[in-house]
């Protein structure tokens, strides 16, 4: 089947030129240097995507759409994955409007996530496939998605994190690795990376610049800090963005816009989401609370 749904630019190399491509429209992205996720809209008919040299994941989000390609028909319904690996390109037809979440991933970040894995180059090279379900990847992208549609909040940490979890994903897909012994950070190392995420709370933390702290790989970090702490980095990061939001509304009187930025929350709503989350208060419940 040459039915991938994902790209930016509809006109791919070696379309004819009288074929009719169908518009699409993209709501802005993020970009990070190997992670770009974007939502595609297409109004039916003709549509293409041209070589690009990022691999593409593509997860359909809208309701169901017939259509057809140059070997047989087919009916995408919501949670349909299709993988386009970097240097692909297709071309195929659709009955009615379909909407897309489309990730963009570096073949250098599944390269280096393979490596960090032990495993050969050969295992993070990436075969086009179509109209297939996996719940892990369909939840990664899902979550991605609303990542984009809220703004990118939580920074690049959590993309970050996310991007190295669909990494791991899509390379899981082949043959099967015996797992590394459990293991966690040493002492000096776990000393590190929490002093670092305390000096540096109110900033756009990132999973490369703590695993470097680290003196680890970035999948690395992320298994071996869930294994001494108990908690993923992110999640560790929230908890420690919370208290000191906490610590700043009981002992300052900084408005909550102020704390937020100073706590390291993108903003006053995203740190009332997460005070709810963790504490089950929210900042006005925390302050009348002093």
């Amino acid at each position: 089947m040459s039915d991938t749904h994902l790209d930016t630019d509809v006109r791919g190399p070696g379309l004819a030129s009288d074929v009719a491509l169908s518009a699409d429209s993209f709501v802005a992205p993020r970009a990070t240097d190997s992670l770009r996720v974007d939502m595609r809209q297409t109004p039916g008919g003709v549509v293409g995507y041209e070589a690009l040299p990022d691999h593409r994941l593509k997860l359909h989000a809208g309701a169901p759409v017939a259509g057809a390609c140059q070997f047989h028909r087919f009916l995408y319904t919501r949670g349909d994955l299709d993988i386009l690996p970097a240097g692909s390109a297709d071309i195929w037809h659709e009955e009615s409007p379909s909407t897309s979440v489309v990730v963009r991933m570096a073949p250098a970040l599944l390269m280096r996530t393979a490596d960090e894995m032990g495993l050969p180059a050969e295992r993070a090279v990436l075969g086009e496939r179509h109209q297939f379900r996996d719940p892990q990847i369909e939840h990664i992208a899902w979550a991605l998605d609303a990542e984009r549609r809220a703004g990118f909040p939580n920074g690049r940490l959590y993309t970050d994190s996310l991007g190295t979890a669909l990494a791991v994903q899509l390379i899981a897909a082949g043959p099967q690795v015996a797992p590394s012994p459990a293991q966690g950070l040493t002492r000096l190392q776990l000393k590190r990376v929490t002093e670092f995420i305390e000096a540096h709370l109110d900033g756009d933390l990132s999973l490369a610049a703590l695993a470097e702290v680290a003196g680890l790989s970035a999948s690395h970090l992320k298994t071996q800090f869930k294994r001494s702490t108990g908690q993923a980095v992110h999640a560790y990061v929230v908890h420690r963005r919370v208290d000191r939001a906490r610590s700043l509304l009981l002992n300052s009187e900084l408005p909550a816009s102020l704390v937020a930025l100073e706590s390291g929350f993108s903003h006053q709503s995203h740190m009332a989401r997460c005070m709810r989350r963790v504490l089950g208060l929210t900042p006005g419940e925390v302050r009348r609370a002093a």
